[in-house]
């Protein structure tokens, strides 16, 4: 038998295992409490069932997008001929500018047309009416006043990860010319019905790109590929289908690496077939896949001028510094709500 100074030498173990199981107990009740009188979880969200919905009922935009002027009324002259060969250097950019370009090596592979869809002329798919009539203009990227040439040249070296062609080169003047003759008509300073992208509403969260990733395995990897490489054409010379990521897909400095940017592009014109007004993405879909793309690996451009006012870069902008201080995931993913509402200046319009 235990002698009582043994026994009172155990009481504080005893002690200590009480009040563990007083706290374990104690723990216990209150997750009991919480299942049964506490507020109810929010229901998960379920990357198939997104993947899986649509197409969503036709848009509000019902009536149809500025149409571009008719390319059998380029003149036969000598400055037809510079606008019709700025069209083709739009369409097919790879074969002229590419890795294997009969006129020099400036671009990754990818044609104008890859964003631009239709060589710049479908209705919120990028399209190009509207450049001529509201360039030059003051830019808030760069800080400064650009033309159609130093818009071209981002595009090059932004979405086509490459160089841009001198400023005084046939290719540069027949492309600005192209895109002077689709601004026929347009008065200076406006612009017209299909130009830009179109509205798409935030989302309440954070666009999301495990959720995305399933939206485009269902809806996109048929043409981009599993992963995201893009379709090659037969020649070698430039895509039918881009790449969305990777070494030869745009870099991190291009606006559609802006996540709105993407989602409104994609929700006018992606997958094949669709259209601002017949769209084949719900809002969520665009917004998710948006994020997923651009959350995988991609060049880098160094863009230190870049924004030299940060009080005016977008609300989406991915890389700070940022004049506000929400976190750099909210800036690039959301929700972007919160952060417009702290810069009523960068509403879109």
């Amino acid at each position: 038998m235990k002698t009582p100074e043994e026994r009172v030498r155990q009481l504080p173990q005893l002690m200590r295992l009480l009040a563990l199981l007083a706290v374990a107990v104690a723990l216990w009740a209150v997750v009991v409490l919480v299942q049964l009188y506490g507020p109810p979880a929010p229901a998960p969200v379920v990357a198939a069932d997104e993947a899986h919905e649509g197409p969503p009922p036709p848009g509000s935009y019902h009536r149809p997008a500025t149409p571009a002027p008719d390319t059998a009324t380029i003149p036969r002259t000598a400055a037809g001929r510079e606008i019709r060969y700025g069209r083709e250097l739009v369409a097919r950019t790879a074969a002229y500018l590419g890795p294997q370009g009969r006129v020099g090596h400036y671009t990754n592979g990818m044609n104008c047309q890859n964003c631009h869809l239709q060589a710049g002329t479908q209705g919120f798919a990028n399209n190009y009416l509207a450049v001529a009539a509201t360039y030059p203009k003051l830019r808030a990227r760069s800080g400064t006043v650009e033309g159609i040439e130093k818009r071209v040249a981002d595009c090059m070296e932004r979405s086509l990860n490459g160089r841009a062609v001198p400023a005084s080169s046939r290719e540069m003047r027949a492309i600005v010319a192209y895109i002077r003759w689709l601004g026929t008509g347009i008065p200076k300073g406006k612009k017209v019905y299909g130009t830009g992208f179109v509205k798409l509403p935030y989302l309440a969260r954070a666009a999301d790109p495990r959720i995305g990733q399933a939206v485009f395995a269902t809806k996109c990897q048929s043409c981009h590929g599993p992963e995201g490489q893009g379709q090659a054409l037969a020649d070698g010379r430039g895509y039918q289908y881009p790449p969305l990521w990777g070494p030869a897909s745009y870099n991190d400095g291009a606006g559609l690496f802006r996540v709105s940017s993407f989602a409104r592009y994609v929700k006018a014109a992606m997958p094949f077939g669709a259209s601002f007004d017949h769209p084949q993405l719900t809002d969520a879909q665009a917004w998710d896949v948006a994020a997923f793309v651009n959350s995988q690996p991609r060049p880098h451009l160094p863009t230190p001028h870049d924004w030299p006012d940060i009080s005016k870069k977008p609300v989406d902008h991915p890389f700070g510094p940022y004049a506000d201080n929400f976190p750099a995931t909210q800036h690039k993913f959301g929700p972007f709500q919160p952060i417009e509402d702290a810069h009523p200046q960068l509403r879109p319009r």
